[in-house]
């Protein structure tokens, strides 16, 4: 049985029901020359979402993506170094000792795995600061994804796991607009901060930041006259930046744009604390983001468990 008939015939109520009307409503809308943006937070990456979301790019069925720097990153330090990732087992009775150990050995835990230091951080500073040095010397500035692009399609990279499971990969190939608002809460980002200060680069405007990536994503959003729809993964600012381009252009800017054309969210945020994360969509009605008869869903549910089957429904 496909996953879409899998969901059709299983999935009838609560937040499963959600899930199945969200799948249905989707495929009508991308059917209907729709463009999709899906927004990343949480660690999506390390938790390997491009097994599911690398064929949803490689199909164009999601046209453009904007995530927090750790996501970027995160899938390209998969792409290099996954033999050496170590697997938590029993992770949440892991103790506080047990963390130090593994912080000693160069191993930075994110919930049931470990990321290792020297052979993914490192493996992928050295062939990025070459191209930030050139960058400095030409005078160059790019996204932080621009400098990742050209290190996966030209840097010669040894891969240490399928390339076809790296949804950065994917996007590279396709040149996808990625848009990655606050990079500098990311490795990558402390490490471009930490070869400042020690003078080894002159300046960290060589990465272009996140009023440049609101820019970019306005000229984006006007480009196509087609409807445009978000998938929300989690919330924080990979959701929030990406939405407000809308009131953005309409309140400040006074352009006559559509707002978004189609929403969902996944989030098991809860909504009563005045976080983003946990937003229902009818709060963003007041800001403008979206509109009363805007195909609306919430489903309250870890995003991967959720997110694979939404992305593998859609094929």
């Amino acid at each position: 049985m496909q996953i879409k008939d899998f969901i059709e015939h299983h999935y009838k109520h609560f937040n499963a029901g959600v899930l199945a009307e969200c799948c249905e409503s989707l495929r009508e809308f991308l059917q209907n020359d729709g463009r999709m943006m899906i927004t990343l937070a949480g660690a999506m990456s390390t938790a390997e979402i491009g097994r599911s979301l690398a064929p949803a790019i490689r199909s164009q069925k999601i046209h453009a993506i904007c995530c927090t720097g750790a996501n970027l990153e995160e899938d390209l330090f998969n792409l290099v170094a996954k033999s050496s990732y170590e697997k938590i087992k029993d992770w949440r009775n892991w103790t506080a000792e047990q963390d130090k150990q593994l912080q000693k050995r160069g191993l930075n835990r994110v919930t049931d795995v470990a990321i290792p230091e020297e052979e993914a951080i490192r493996q992928i500073e050295k062939p990025l600061l070459k191209l930030w040095k050139d960058a400095e010397v030409a005078e160059d500035r790019r996204f932080p994804h621009e400098y990742l692009y050209d290190l996966l399609l030209h840097g010669d990279l040894e891969y240490d796991a399928d390339p076809n499971d790296s949804w950065l990969l994917a996007a590279a190939d396709a040149n996808l607009p990625i848009f990655v608002p606050g990079w500098e809460d990311s490795t990558l980002g402390n490490i471009l901060t930490a070869r400042v200060i020690d003078c080894t680069l002159a300046s960290p405007d060589i990465v272009l930041g996140g009023l440049h990536a609101m820019q970019a994503l306005a000229d984006w959003y006007r480009e196509d006259d087609s409807p445009t729809g978000l998938l929300q993964v989690g919330g924080g600012i990979a959701g929030d930046f990406a939405i407000c381009v809308v009131p953005m252009l309409r309140q400040d800017v006074k352009l006559d744009v559509e707002l978004w054309s189609w929403f969902a969210q996944i989030s098991e945020s809860s909504s009563s604390y005045g976080g983003y994360s946990g937003a229902p969509p009818n709060e963003k009605i007041s800001w403008e983001k979206l509109d009363l008869d805007t195909p609306k869903f919430v489903i309250e549910s870890d995003a991967t468990i959720v997110l694979p089957l939404i992305l593998a429904s859609l094929e």
